[in-house]
């Protein structure tokens, strides 16, 4: 028969060995889909956003961009299709770029992705949409044959590049400000430092 103290070394030995397995075990409890969890439940819809000035402009552009691709998709024939073609392809890229981004804003998900300069992102898809919206509705004005869906398509196509054209004034705006209020700040709260670190020096002459 075994003696105590052998039983103990084996208990002992068991109670270490699953110790042992239990920290090497790949199978480890982990607060990951709390974090997850909690992330999903910060993505929320902005209303402050779709009530602001760009907010308004984005759903009105989308709007309009998706007006004026199905205006060109009833077209069963055209000669020449060239505009038909160009037209389609800026308002089909548009409605999708600028759907994007207004779902972008709108649930917050620009703040969670740092890296990204959004208010660049966002002028240069107003820009480049602003200019390749007019030239795809002054070549389909000048091609078109008095059909009623490229007339239809032609209308929507300057009133949206009017949208795109006051949404990439307000972009230009609001970057030059972004980036004018961030160096004199940071130069005048330097210069502070500056001098408040000399004026601790002169106080105290011995650490010089």
């Amino acid at each position: 028969m075994r003696t105590t103290e052998e039983a103990e070394g084996f208990d002992g030995e068991a109670s270490n060995t699953s110790m042992i397995s239990g920290a090497s075990s790949p199978y480890q409890p982990t607060t990951e889909p709390f974090h997850s969890r909690n992330l999903l439940g910060e993505i929320r819809c902005d209303v402050e956003y779709l009530k602001s000035s760009f907010g308004i402009l984005k759903v009105v552009e989308v709007v309009l961009s998706l007006i004026g691709f199905i205006c060109i998709e009833t077209i069963m024939m055209c000669s020449p299709c060239g505009g038909v073609y160009f037209f389609e392809f800026v308002s089909c890229s548009a409605f999708v770029v600028t759907g994007v981004l207004l779902l972008i804003f709108c649930l917050n998900l620009h703040t969670k992705v740092h890296h990204v300069n959004w208010s660049m992102t966002d002028l240069v898809n107003t820009a480049a949409s602003t200019f390749f919206f007019f030239l795809s509705s002054l070549v389909l004005a000048c091609i078109n044959h008095n059909i009623g869906a490229e007339i239809a398509a032609v209308i929507f196509g300057f009133l949206v590049t009017g949208v795109y054209g006051i949404n990439t004034f307000l972009a230009v705006q609001r970057w030059r400000l972004g980036n004018g209020c961030q160096g004199p700040p940071q130069n005048s709260e330097y210069m502070r430092a500056r001098t408040a670190s000399r004026g601790e020096m002169e106080a105290r002459p011995e650490l010089a």
